[in-house]
């Protein structure tokens, strides 16, 4: 993959689609960094508490509660974005580069449809818990509060497999993309890495080396 997460985003996509790319590049690396640095302070905070005063923040575990839901659905989209998702390539690799463009297409088109239909879904979920009027105990939020999150990045991610898709259809460079920015391929290191096992392969299956190995 050629694509780095620490580099800075620039979106390929035509007109409005890479306007509203790099926003959400952006807003997920901001939401995803401020989420985890929060946490660190909080966990931090209160473990000083518990050894200098005696006892815990009381408020600490419902933040790191809101951290976790907010990081965990940030974190869908922005691996989406730089293609880190796991993938079951073993049907795909065997395809000739022609199938394997439609197939990238099909996979990012129905994947962004499946994210919205669960974005539909958490909406609900959230409602349910707006109607219900719970509140943290300590914090005293709304519990809905926490799981807005869901189907924000839930409709983030959708929308960045869809934005895939159409890079797949409108893109004429002879690549496959995973993401808007990252091309299908592998890594220098993983390339180094299957070189050494071919050596590694051919070295075995050398005459002599297969006797020297009976031998031993």
């Amino acid at each position: 993959m050629s694509d780095s997460p620490t580099q800075e985003h620039r979106s390929s996509l035509p007109g409005i689609l890479g306007h509203i790319d790099n926003f959400l590049a952006k807003a997920e690396s901001l939401i995803l960094a401020l989420g985890v640095l929060l946490m660190a302070l909080n966990t931090v905070a209160n473990v000083v508490s518990r050894f200098t005063l005696g006892e815990s923040l009381h408020f600490s575990e419902e933040v790191n509660r809101i951290l976790i839901v907010m990081i965990t659905f940030a974190g869908i989209g922005y691996a989406a974005r730089h293609g880190r998702h796991i993938r079951m390539s073993a049907i795909y690799d065997a395809l000739p580069y022609s199938a394997r463009r439609v197939l990238m297409i099909i996979i990012a088109a129905i994947t962004g449809t499946i994210m919205f239909l669960l974005c539909y879904w958490s909406i609900g979920y959230v409602h349910g818990n707006l109607r219900t009027g719970r509140v943290l105990p300590t914090l005293g939020y709304p519990i809905w509060f926490i799981y807005i999150w869901v189907p924000i990045g839930l409709a983030v991610t959708g929308i960045q497999y869809w934005m895939t898709a159409i890079k797949n259809i409108t893109t004429r460079d002879g690549e496959i993309y995973l993401s808007t920015a990252v091309t299908d391929g592998y890594d220098e290191e993983e390339e180094m890495l299957a070189e050494l096992q071919d050596e590694l392969a051919e070295k075995q299956d050398k005459p002599g080396t297969r006797s020297q190995q009976e031998k031993d």
